[in-house]
């Protein structure tokens, strides 16, 4: 039996305009206890540079910065088990209360999904016609093979909703 692995808490506050999602942390982000914490995931990278922000390793400040430019954080996948970090080892997966925390939350107008396997959970979670848009994002994984500057120029779609 694999060990169940949980996700962190929401990062949100009244004043979140997005949220984005991704599916759950992985082996690096559970060890250090900080979203997209693998320090080859691309996640923060691209949010500093969107925001013309000038990167910082203090998670604190990374935690500020979202909540200064009014973005949510979370993931769709409260708990599971998984062998590594690959989402396709996800096996007897638990979601997170998505729709709960966005009827908490009216301001949020836009939700933007790290990756296909947040995508479809969400779709699952949510259904396809959901009263507000939804945008899959190449994930910032380093396993997707896609260059910074592709991923960059897909996350760019954030700046249209803050």
């Amino acid at each position: 039996m694999q060990n169940r692995i949980s996700s962190f808490p929401p990062i949100i506050d009244n004043h979140s305009k997005i949220i984005i999602l991704g599916s759950i942390p992985g082996v690096k982000s559970l060890e250090k206890q900080q979203y997209y914490g693998h320090p080859q995931n691309k996640f923060w990278k691209i949010i500093f540079e969107l925001l013309n922000e000038e990167f910082t390793e203090d998670y604190d400040e990374k935690i500020n910065l979202l909540k200064k430019h009014n973005i949510a954080l979370w993931d769709v996948i409260d708990s599971c088990e998984r062998k590594g970090s690959l989402d396709s080892e996800i096996k007897n997966e638990e979601a997170n209360q998505i729709e709960e925390l966005l009827e908490d939350h009216p301001n949020i107008k836009a939700i933007f999904c790290n990756g296909g396997k947040s995508y479809k959970n969400l779709q699952k979670i949510l259904g396809k016609n959901y009263k507000i848009p939804v945008f899959l994002l190449p994930s910032t994984s380093p396993l997707h093979t896609v260059s910074f500057e592709k991923k960059l120029e897909e996350w760019k779609k954030i700046k249209m909703h803050l």
